[in-house]
């Protein structure tokens, strides 16, 4: 599975618009090679460098199949609650310095069920061996 976006690519710097300094809209982001059998997708996006531990930007699960997450997607599958304590996207808003986004895909063969606003550490456990596929894509971005 592949995930890619035409916003940015792998490792490159995210655009300004889909950032707190901006718009701060969800990037678009292509699937490719979902695997048979997949019944749902979870997305997460978090930044690893920040400076009190990993921070959680967006969490979305129970995604249906698809192979385009559209720019500004409010309504995507079940929203997680994020390190803001949102259920929403953020968009990457370091405090200084270089931090990296990643987003990870997951391809499931079951829906969570989890009902809205679950945080990220129980959606990935929810996930535990029901992952058919994953997939990341990584953005940078400094202020």
């Amino acid at each position: 599975m592949h995930l890619t976006s035409s916003a940015f690519e792998d490792g490159d710097s995210i655009p300004e618009r889909y950032t707190c300094d901006g718009v701060d809209v969800s990037p678009p982001l292509t699937i490719e090679d979902v695997p048979a059998g997949t019944a749902a997708l979870v997305l997460v996006m978090d930044d690893p460098d920040a400076p009190s531990g990993v921070w959680d930007h967006w969490i979305a699960y129970d995604i249906p199949v698809a192979t385009e997450i559209e720019e500004a997607a409010v309504s995507l599958g079940t929203t997680g609650r994020n390190s803001w304590g949102r259920m929403a996207y953020g968009g990457p808003c370091p405090p200084g310095g270089t931090h990296r986004y990643v987003f990870t895909l997951y391809a499931l063969d079951t829906r969570l069920e989890l009902g809205s606003g679950a945080d990220k550490a129980s959606v990935i456990a929810a996930t535990a061996d029901h992952v058919l596929a994953e997939a990341k894509l990584v953005g940078r971005y400094s202020r």
